[in-house]
C-alpha cells in the first residue's frame, strides 16, 4: 500500500500562492490532493442551479485536467468529510493531512472532528493561514484584547503589514512530489443533485486602472469601478496577499477593503455568536417589526423606492448587487421597514455569488446598528437622497427598473420622514428598557 500524504482543498483553488498547499509539497511524502463537497453545505442550498456549485464544479474539474498534465488528479468526493476520511484510510497508508484553515462556526467545528478523528487514527492533522493576511489574534490593542472598531484595526493592521510583509508562494504545479494516481472521473454536477445555471461569472483579473480609479469610481452602481472579486476571495481562486500587495502599488482606498475582510473575519472567529445574535448583546432587545408581505415586496425589488428596488433586481438576476446599494437596501429593510437585519443576512447568502459568512454577517449588523460601529443607529439612510448622490443620472435605476417614472411603478411603501423617526423611536426605546 503507497504511503502518502493529503492535501485537502477547500476554500483555496489555487496552485499558486497556496500556503498549506507549498508546504505540505515540501514534506518526503508524495501528496494526494482531494476536494470534497460537503453534504453538510450542499444541503443547505435552496436552488439546484446555484451558480456558485456551478462555479466550483467549473473550477475543480479544470484544476483536476491541469494536475493531469503533471501525472497526478485531483481526487473529488460527495459525503460528509468524517466519512471520506474514514474511506481514504481503509484504501491508503496516509501520513498526514494539511489543509488551510477555515473561520466560520461550522467549518471549525467540523476541523476538530476530523483532527480527532485522524490522531485516533495516528494521523497528523495540519493547518495553515492563507484565507486572510492577519488572522483570528495578529492584530490586537495594547491591552491585548482584539479591535472592536475598524479605524484602530485597520492603522494597527497597514503597521503590522508594512513591518513584515506575507511571502508569495510559488506555483506548487511544478513539483514533483504530487502522488502520481490513475485517472478518476469528476463527479457530475447532476450527480450532486445540482444543475448548471447561466448567471456569468465575474473574471478574476483585474486592470491595474480599475483599481488606479477605485477611490472616485467605487460609489457609483451605473460604473464599471468595483473589482467583483468577492466570488474569487470567496473561493480561494485568488491570493488575497496577491492582491493585497497589487492594492499597495494602486489603490490604498481598495487596500481598506481588504482590511475590512480581515476584520469582520477576525470578528467572526473571536466572536462565533454573531451568526444569530447581535454582536452587542443589548441590541438583540429591539423588536422586529418583522412583516412578511413588507419582506416579500423588499425581496421582490417593488418597495417603491428605486434605488432599493434596482439593487435587489439585479442581486436576483445576477447573483451581484453594487457595494453602496448593499448599504442602502440593508438600512431600508432593517430601519424603514424593521425587519430583522437576520432576514435580510440569509436572503444575502441565498443569492450573493460572493457570499462569505463573515464579511455578510458584519455588512448587515453594519447597516442594522447592531455590529462593530462606534455610530450604530443613528443611521438611517435616505434613499433618494443615496440615489441624487451615487445615481445622479438614474442609469443605474432605469437599467434595473424600466417602469420607473411611469404609472406602472409602485407607490413608496412607506413613507421615508415617517419611518426614520419611528426606527430611532424604536431603537431609543429598546435600548433604555
Amino acid at each position: 500500500m503507497q504511503e502518502l500524504s493529503i492535501f485537502w482543498f477547500r476554500r483555496d483553488l489555487r496552485f499558486t500562492d497556496n500556503t498549506g498547499l507549498y508546504y505540505a509539497l515540501q514534506e518526503k511524502e508524495n501528496i494526494l490532493p482531494i476536494f470534497i463537497f460537503d453534504e453538510h453545505i450542499l444541503e443547505k442550498l435552496n436552488h439546484k442551479d446555484d451558480a456558485r456549485v456551478s462555479f466550483l464544479h467549473r473550477t475543480i474539474t479544470s484544476m483536476h485536467e491541469q494536475l493531469r498534465d503533471v501525472g497526478s488528479g485531483l481526487s473529488v468526493y460527495h459525503g460528509k468529510p468524517k466519512d471520506v476520511f474514514a474511506s481514504l484510510i481503509k484504501s491508503c497508508k496516509i501520513s498526514a493531512v494539511y489543509a488551510n484553515r477555515d473561520y466560520e462556526p461550522y467549518a471549525t467545528s467540523r476541523d476538530i472532528q476530523i483532527d480527532e478523528f485522524l490522531t485516533s487514527n495516528g494521523i497528523g492533522f495540519y493547518t495553515f493561514k492563507d484565507h486572510v493576511i492577519f488572522e483570528k489574534e495578529e492584530i490586537v490593542s495594547g491591552n491585548g484584547s482584539f479591535y472592536k472598531v475598524f479605524t484602530p484595526y485597520s492603522k494597527a493592521w497597514k503597521a503590522a503589514y508594512h513591518e513584515s510583509k506575507p511571502s508569495i508562494k510559488d506555483d506548487t504545479l511544478k513539483s514533483k512530489n504530487w502522488a502520481q494516481v490513475e485517472p478518476q472521473k469528476i463527479p457530475s454536477l447532476e450527480s450532486l443533485g445540482f444543475q448548471s445555471t447561466k448567471i456569468p461569472i465575474p473574471s478574476k483579473q483585474v486592470e491595474d486602472v480599475l483599481l488606479e480609479h477605485y477611490g472616485e469610481k467605487r460609489d457609483f452602481p451605473a460604473l464599471k469601478g468595483t473589482s467583483r472579486l468577492g466570488i474569487h476571495l470567496r473561493f480561494g481562486t485568488i491570493s488575497v496577499r496577491q492582491l493585497a500587495k497589487k492594492a499597495l502599488q494602486t489603490s490604498d482606498v481598495f487596500l481598506n477593503e481588504l482590511i475590512w475582510r480581515d476584520f469582520y473575519a477576525m470578528i467572526l472567529a473571536n466572536n462565533p455568536h454573531v451568526i444569530d445574535q447581535a454582536f452587542k448583546a443589548k441590541y438583540d432587545h429591539i423588536p422586529w417589526r418583522n412583516n412578511e408581505h413588507d419582506f416579500n415586496k423588499w425581496c421582490e425589488g417593488k418597495t417603491g423606492y428605486p434605488i432599493v428596488d434596482a439593487g435587489m433586481r439585479e442581486l436576483n438576476q445576477t447573483g451581484f448587487m453594487h457595494n453602496r446599494v448593499r448599504m442602502i437596501v440593508a438600512s431600508f429593510l432593517t430601519k424603514h421597514l424593521l425587519i430583522d437585519w437576520r432576514w435580510g443576512e440569509a436572503y444575502f447568502a441565498e443569492k450573493l455569488l460572493d457570499f462569505e459568512l463573515a464579511s455578510n454577517n458584519g455588512g448587515w449588523q453594519w447597516a442594522a446598528g447592531t455590529g462593530t460601529d462606534a455610530q450604530p443607529y443613528f443611521r438611517v439612510f435616505n434613499p433618494y437622497a443615496q440615489a441624487d448622490k451615487f445615481d445622479p443620472n438614474k442609469k443605474y435605476i432605469q437599467q434595473w427598473v424600466p417602469e420607473w417614472n411611469t404609472s406602472n411603478y409602485p407607490k413608496p411603501m412607506v413613507e421615508h420622514k415617517f419611518a426614520r423617526e419611528r426606527a430611532l423611536e424604536t431603537y431609543k426605546t429598546a435600548l433604555e428598557g
